[in-house]
């Protein structure tokens, strides 16, 4: 019989953590910390940096930085003792299946899949868009573009897309990868995350002599800021709470919030770390640090080139190139950069995701919620092999057949929603288990976990309502999944496990 709010316990998963047959113990700190710094740092920091300067916070885009930094620090630190607890494969799945049990548990599996394997989806789409940006438009726009887009011709036809061809190559490859090995994955990101560091910096170092300390005066914008004309031909009013002054940095924290996302995914390989007691938590919070340095520093170098109102009047993803191009003179290669940078900050995060999504789906098979085929492991690699290739299917077909403004911001929505239950759970089993041996402590608890569930949810309500709606019925389809399917799989494994 199902028991919808079976809680496993933690000798349950630290036998499981120990299997030597399972997952292959590989990754060292500086690994994890790649890794961290791999899923966070995409194209999040050259375009959200733009946006929120230009329409909300001008040069004091350097706190909105450190205010959305100290959100995720909440959300981070509570990853980080339950990461020193449970070294087991499953991020926030595995930590809710153990203090709020296993309906909760499924959810949380399921949400997670918004932020995994769609967020691969939508950011090997926009991977394929700066290749061919890359490479001069030369790829033709039926292999770019899905079968539901199409371009009007100068002749007035039209051409209709086929498939993202670089899309799905780029998934291919990456998915092979992450086959062949964890340990050979982690030295790849280690690689792609020292190149589009190294452009970030180069910016920076370049950058500094360019700025205008002009730019950063006033450096909050100023109520009375005058209007700026838009492209469009609209004005656009800084006279708006939200526009100016703190109400202007805080609503540019929001924007800026996002392009810290990705942390979270260093837990899910915790089965893989040497050391996950001591490691993982330096590897989460390690990673949220370096990431959140380099984008003050961005932001301030950036803000100082380039005016502000500059930035709204120019395509937000090409502010960085146009600021280097404008003001930078001598510079042009460090644009070519900035694009390298972006392409490598992209492969990144689609690998990380793609072993976060295999590492949740294995955790989940192995409690038998999903097909075991999911938690097979290759014999050789020690890698979750079957669950890499049906994901490669799945977020290929996403990736290769469906526009990416589909997918919007439910990556956001799952991994806020995964935010909320890992602070909710720290503070449970601190009631629950106030003697347990914790390697890493939450500071302030119950405090930092609340603060990290008021912030995670104002995001949430934030988002928009046909967001909301499609992550409703997300979760409508996981709930029959589950009564259906999982719920009896799962206690029939139990059950047997139990004779």
């Amino acid at each position: 019989m199902s028991n919808y709010f079976y809680k496993k316990s933690l000798k349950d998963l630290l036998e499981v953590s120990s299997e030597g047959h399972q997952l292959k113990r590989t990754l060292t700190v500086t690994n994890l910390i790649a890794l961290g710094i791999g899923a966070i740092i995409g194209a999040g920091l050259f375009v959200r940096t733009a946006a929120a300067a230009g329409e909300h916070a001008g040069s004091a885009v350097t706190i909105s930085f450190l205010i959305a930094a100290v959100g995720c620090a909440f959300a981070g630190l509570c990853y980080a003792e339950f990461a020193s607890i449970i070294p087991a494969a499953g991020s926030a799945y595995t930590y809710a299946y153990t203090t709020m049990g296993e309906l909760v548990a499924w959810i949380i599996g399921w949400a997670l899949v918004l932020e995994y394997a769609l967020g691969a989806a939508t950011v090997s789409i926009a991977w394929s868009e700066y290749l061919n940006k890359l490479l001069g438009d030369s790829i033709p726009y039926e292999w770019m573009h899905s079968p539901f887009e199409s371009i009007k011709n100068l002749d007035g036809t039209f051409t209709s897309g086929i498939m993202n061809l670089p899309a799905l190559v780029i998934l291919g490859l990456i998915s092979l990868l992450l086959i062949r090995g964890t340990h050979e994955s982690a030295i790849v990101n280690a690689i792609i995350v020292f190149v589009k560091v190294a452009i970030i910096l180069l910016f920076i170092g370049l950058g500094w002599q360019f700025i205008n300390p002009a730019n950063h005066v006033p450096y909050f914008i100023p109520e009375d800021a005058p209007k700026t004309l838009l492209p469009d031909g609209n004005w656009y009013d800084y006279s708006n709470f939200w526009n100016h002054g703190w109400g202007g940095v805080i609503t540019g924290a929001g924007i800026v919030f996002f392009a810290f996302i990705g942390f979270d995914a260093v837990s899910t390989a915790a089965q893989e770390a040497k050391n996950p007691e001591r490691d993982m938590p330096i590897g989460i919070l390690g990673s949220l640090l370096v990431c959140t340095l380099l984008y003050v520093l961005f932001s301030h170098v950036l803000t100082g080139v380039a005016p502000y109102t500059d930035f709204i009047k120019e395509g937000k993803e090409a502010s960085v190139a146009y600021a280097i191009t404008k003001y930078m003179p001598g510079y042009s290669w460090l644009s070519f950069s900035i694009t390298v940078a972006i392409l490598a900050g992209f492969s990144s995060v689609i690998l990380v995701m793609l072993m976060g999504q295999s590492r949740v789906f294995y955790a989940m098979a192995n409690d038998g919620l999903l097909p075991k085929v999911f938690a097979e492991v290759h014999p050789k690699y020690r890698t979750p092999y079957k669950s890499n290739m049906i994901l490669f299917l799945f977020v290929g077909f996403f990736a290769a057949f469906v526009p990416g403004s589909v997918a919007g911001d439910l990556t956001s929505i799952g991994t806020l929603f995964a935010f909320i239950l890992v602070c909710a759970a720290v503070w449970i089993l601190r009631v629950k288990e106030p003697n347990l041996k914790r390697n890493f402590k939450t500071p302030l608890v119950p405090l930092v976990p609340i603060l990290g569930m008021v912030v995670c949810f104002a995001m949430i309500v934030g988002l928009p309502m046909p967001t909301l709606i499609s992550a409703m019925v997300w979760l409508i389809i996981g709930l029959i999944v589950y009564f259906m399917y999982s719920a009896k799989q799962a206690a029939i494994k139990r059950n047997l496990k139990n004779k």
